[in-house]
């Protein structure tokens, strides 16, 4: 009978799996966040310069999800490739 090689991971690897896994969805909820604000903004029917103000608020808002997102994606990878 052939021997299978279990793999234990450790539970610093999970630990840094599943936070990595709650920063992407944290930073999925602001990027669904900024989609409904500014579906919401234009909606309202602003004008030109209101919704371009608003857009310059949401901007920031949306970059800071995204890089969340994109740093738990990156720790969930170290994570399953150091485990």
């Amino acid at each position: 009978m052939p021997q299978t090689m279990d793999q234990e991971t450790s539970p610093l690897f999970e630990t840094i799996v599943w936070s990595g896994t709650a920063l992407s969805l944290l930073g999925l909820l602001g990027l669904v966040y900024c989609i409904m604000r500014v579906s919401r903004a234009k909606r309202s029917g602003l004008e030109d310069e209101a919704m371009r103000a608003e857009l310059k608020k949401v901007i920031p808002l949306n970059l800071g999800a995204l890089f969340l997102s994109v740093i738990g994606l990156m720790t969930v990878v170290i994570g399953i490739f150091l485990g």
